[in-house]
């Protein structure tokens, strides 16, 4: 047996892990490792009886996958199940783990069946293998020989193959909630295996204490846990076993941020920041940006999103929004950070105070929706490249009238093809500088031959057809 980055003990491949594979010298996290699915805290939702948890680890056959962040439980679930139906358990990590592997352990748990032994392959962070790796679980998930547990901190729905996802029931976890975060500390500090003073009595921690390391370990299991050990340690070292605020203190400088770069919490802080500016909560916007600054986000990629959103929300509500995002860009690019968060927050601010219009986006949404539907006839004649010798022996040009030359430079002529005559793409609000816009819209189209009021109307109409649709 050895051990990953987390402490957690990875089974030899081949041979049968154990929840009784454990040293008095492990990881915290580890020694409290639940035997039994009683001994879960949290996930009450996937607990209850009848559940298909509780049916798995009965022997029913049925192959998983556990969604979830990190430290909730995923790895020990799988161990559990695994103890509770006296199966092989083998772990891989889909880090280190390639198609070899994946057909040797396969290979291994068919010669177990064969011998009456079922096996449970749990497979980590699953979503990093390959189309062809996940290929290779295919038969032996649709046949049974393994049972297998994936765990996965990203949405399987993107991650995951249709056809072994169709195969599989789809668990979701949840982060631990602070009562269950208590539940973890008390047992570390009170349980057999859990943490002793040197003398083997047990520590104790003051209130105040006790709160702040459910506060720091923010729904993860392994993470409070190596906080009490660590704050038992220090405490230790002074000669105390009361583990104070102070004592806490020293021990964890500051709660990580739990943010991966690569997976769901990349893509839900950025989907909230969007969704806060647009909603024009400014302070929303401000916690989302610190968030992701403060896990290392690349600032090129939160500029870059600063940049769609003033023309896709903002608009020409407040066009030059958009000139200050690819300014605050820029300048990101040019001086970096840290300094660089000043701008960021700057292009925030502005984009969550400014008023919104989705006219913009809806136009060009709406004028590819006719394309794609195959509307759109011939150029009009009119319109036509002319610049070539013969062009007008085809009508090209003919009967051209240059806007110049009529007044406020509008030409009043057919500019849309025969059979989009009447379409009416950008639909202006009434918010921000497209009032303005809005008014000018409806003179240049009465000066192209149709009343103010009836293009007012028409607007109208095609803005309520929109929101129908």
């Amino acid at each position: 047996m050895t051990e990953d980055l987390f402490g957690n003990l990875i089974p030899t491949p081949g041979k049968s892990g154990s929840l009784g594979d454990v040293t008095a010298h492990a990881p915290l996290a580890v020694r409290l490792r639940p035997r039994s699915l009683d001994e879960i805290v949290g996930q009450q939702h996937l607990l209850g009886p009848g559940s298909p948890l509780r049916r798995l680890a009965e022997g029913q056959p049925m192959s998983v996958f556990l969604w979830g962040p990190p430290g909730v439980g995923k790895t020990t679930i799988a161990a559990v199940i695994s103890h509770s139906t006296g199966s092989r358990f083998v772990e891989l990590s889909a880090v280190t783990a390639g198609v070899k592997e994946v057909r040797a352990e396969i290979d291994r748990a068919r010669a177990e069946l064969s011998r009456g032994k079922k096996t449970v392959l749990f497979i980590d962070e699953v979503h990093r293998f390959s189309k062809a790796q996940q290929d290779v679980l295919l038969p032996a998930v649709e046949n049974r020989i393994v049972t297998l547990i994936a765990a996965t901190t990203e949405n399987p729905s993107f991650s995951v193959i249709a056809p072994l996802l169709s195969r599989s029931l789809l668990m979701t976890l949840n982060p631990l909630t602070k009562q269950d975060m208590a539940v973890l500390v008390d047992r570390a500090l009170t349980d057999e295996r859990g943490i002793r003073t040197p003398s083997g009595g047990e520590f104790t921690i003051e209130d105040d204490a006790r709160s702040n390391l459910v506060q720091l370990g923010a729904g993860d299991a392994r993470r409070v846990l190596t906080y009490v050990e660590e704050a038992a340690a220090t405490a230790a070292a002074v000669g105390s076993d009361h583990i104070t605020t102070e004592i806490l203190s020293q021990a964890v400088d500051r709660a990580t941020v739990r943010y991966d770069a690569d997976g769901d919490q990349h893509y839900d802080v950025i989907s909230a920041f969007i969704k806060s500016i647009r909603g024009s909560d400014v302070q929303a916007g401000l916690h989302y940006l610190a968030r992701m600054i403060m896990a290392g986000e690349d600032p090129r990629f939160i500029a870059r999103r600063l940049m769609i959103l003033a023309s896709e929300d903002i608009g020409m509500a407040s066009p030059s929004t958009l000139q200050l995002c690819v300014s605050a860009a820029q300048a990101v690019a040019m001086i970096g950070m840290p300094e660089g968060r000043i701008i960021l927050a700057h292009a925030v601010i502005a984009c969550a105070t400014a008023p919104k219009s989705n006219a913009v986006v809806s136009a060009i949404d709406a004028a590819q929706a006719d394309v794609s539907r195959g509307r759109g006839g011939p150029v009009p004649a009119h319109l036509r490249d002319a610049h070539y010798a013969s062009a007008k022996d085809y009508g090209h040009g003919v009967d051209y009238l240059y806007a110049p030359n009529f007044p406020h430079s509008v030409a009043p002529q057919q500019y849309l093809p025969d059979d989009l005559i009447d379409a009416a793409y950008y639909i202006p609000t009434d918010h921000g500088h497209e009032a303005q816009v809005r008014e000018r819209l409806a003179a240049i189209e009465n000066l192209l031959g149709r009343s103010d009021q009836d293009v007012l109307k028409a607007l109208e109409e095609e803005r309520a057809d929109r929101e129908l649709l």
